[in-house]
């Protein structure tokens, strides 16, 4: 397949920001959506902004952290339309901080959701995409791994972990897969609401210099609509004024 009409895709953290941007827009081109997030009262009301445009979307209530709620998903969007051709892994917290502060249940909580939920994606979706011949990866990564810089490290560890093993699952995959990175800089989205650092907080980009979600929605488009056989390996979106 080639294009977005017509394809099934399943979006992770779907209930704001990039995760919500993507749906929109996927939706706009003719994409059947499964969305899962944790705020199923997001969902519920982004699914009905979908339907009353014209578009096609459901939703189940995911928790990434929940190996069994991601293969949930899968199983939902294959039930639901019979098939599921991409999983666009975007879930993800960053509650940033110096070392010195030892928010060390904060660096479980970005091992769990940015790098285990994306595992937990692969070993829901790949024995589906196996059975099809076909599927596609597209895993929300960040800048912050291109470019270490302090009271990031964990966080940049565990975007970078996904990087690595994007890499070795592309290397695997074969004809019938596709293995896509989404790296966006500053983003304005409620990212930062999950910042438990106040000196952290005190830090952060002016919205001026921060990219849209729109923006980034766009590059996971772009991914998703080349031919079955191109394999966009890595888009970096970044605004011009970040360094």
């Amino acid at each position: 397949m080639t294009g977005i009409d017509g394809k099934v895709v399943a979006i992770t953290g779907a209930g704001s920001g990039i995760g919500e941007a993507s749906a929109l827009l996927l939706a706009s081109r003719g994409a059947k959506l499964v969305l899962g997030a944790r705020r199923s009262e997001r969902l519920e009301a982004l699914v009905a902004r979908i339907e009353a445009a014209g578009g096609t979307a459901a939703w189940t209530t995911t928790d990434v952290r929940r190996r069994g709620d991601l293969a949930d998903l899968v199983a939902y969007a294959c039930g639901h339309y019979g098939a599921l051709d991409v999983l666009v892994s975007n879930a993800g917290i960053g509650p940033i901080s110096p070392f010195d502060e030892l928010r060390v249940e904060d660096w479980d909580r970005m091992i769990d959701v940015n790098f285990r939920g994306v595992l937990h994606g692969i070993a829901a979706a790949l024995p589906v995409f196996r059975k099809q011949g076909r599927g596609q990866f597209v895993h929300v990564v960040s800048t912050a791994g291109l470019r270490i810089v302090p009271n990031q490290a964990v966080y940049a560890a565990t975007k970078n972990a996904v990087r690595t093993v994007s890499e070795g699952l592309r290397q695997e995959a074969g004809p019938g897969l596709r293995v896509t990175m989404v790296s966006p800089g500053y983003v304005a989205t409620e990212f930062a609401d999950s910042v438990t650092s106040p000196t952290v907080r005190s830090q952060a980009p002016a919205v001026g210099v921060s990219l849209s979600p729109d923006d980034i929605a766009r590059a996971v488009a772009f991914a998703i609509e080349q031919p079955s056989n191109v394999d966009v390996g890595d888009i970096v979106v970044r605004p011009t004024a970040q360094s």
